[in-house]
């Protein structure tokens, strides 16, 4: 097979501020590329997660994109969606008046609204369906984050949530505990088994929201700067252990990436239907960063 050069973008997600933000690489046209070539793409990149863009597979669809992380390929992620999404729009490759995307993502369909008010335009998605799982050891799992059970915060329990990839929600006492946070994979997975969860998502409420890590080591990320695909499950959680009001239209912001000098701020709504949570809007803003190309063979 002849070489191939395809080019490339790299977004700073969740901010408007150039190298703040979960950068994020994505392949405005890979027609041609298969899984494992995307996958040795991704490693070689080595950001929390890069997209590869091709023609959708169905009418309303805007386009088709696959997400990896340097380990492998997830269903769904937040920040490749709002960055892509960004850079459909700026690059010309979506209708720049469109209200509406439509990605098709492996979890399916993913509705990305597009919000005009701000420059750079802010994009909204509707979080997937979340599912509350498994509960763990409270006291098991901040001590596998170097910390002591006087730092957890309440009596929220350490819990996975999901709308697509599994999440490990831990709730800690102030910003002080969550910054001395460290995860120990080892201790972490004598208590939760390697294959139930994609991170641990370390977190204290505040007034506005809460303020955050996120370790995924065993998605090849020692840390995100901002994780998307965990900020609607979060805010399902924080809803259902009484951290924030269940009620339509309630705004929070998951402040992320600060002890790794990637500030992020990642919005979300909360969505109730007769009574019950419907669904987390989870929107941010991104800045392009890079051009660049590459040839594969």
């Amino acid at each position: 097979m002849p070489a191939k050069l395809y080019s490339y973008v790299v977004v700073d997600v969740f901010t408007e501020t150039p190298f703040e933000g979960n950068p994020l690489a994505v392949f405005l046209d890979a027609s041609g590329l298969d899984g494992a070539q995307m996958q040795t793409l991704a490693r070689e990149l080595n950001l929390s997660e890069t997209s590869f863009v091709f023609p959708a597979e169905t009418p309303r669809g805007t386009a088709r994109i696959r997400i990896f992380t340097p380990n492998r390929e997830v269903a769904f992620a937040g920040h490749p969606t709002i960055g892509t999404a960004y850079a459909l729009v700026a690059s010309g490759r979506a209708d720049s008046r469109a209200e509406t995307l439509i990605l098709e993502e492996n979890v399916g369909p993913i509705d990305v609204r597009i919000e005009r008010r701000a420059d750079p335009f802010v994009a909204w998605m509707r979080t997937p369906p979340i599912t509350f799982g498994a509960r763990y050891d409270r006291e098991g799992c901040v001590r596998a984050l170097g910390l002591a059970p006087h730092d957890l915060f309440g009596e929220a329990p350490a819990q996975i949530v999901t709308a697509g990839n599994p999440f490990l929600y831990v709730p800690i006492r102030d910003r002080a505990a969550v910054d001395r946070a460290e995860l120990d994979l080892t201790a972490i997975t004598r208590i939760v088994p390697d294959d139930a969860i994609v991170g641990v998502f370390v977190f204290t409420p505040e007034s506005t929201g809460v303020y955050a890590r996120m370790f995924a080591p065993m998605s090849g990320i020692r840390e995100d700067p901002a994780t998307g695909s965990a900020t609607g499950p979060l805010g399902a959680y924080l809803a259902a252990y009484g951290m924030l009001e269940l009620r339509d239209g309630v705004r929070f912001v998951n402040e992320q990436g600060v002890m790794i000098r990637r500030r992020s701020l990642i919005h979300g709504i909360i969505r109730v239907r007769s009574g019950a949570l419907e669904t987390v809007e989870v929107g941010g803003s991104a800045v392009k960063v890079i051009d660049a190309t590459v040839t594969v063979s």
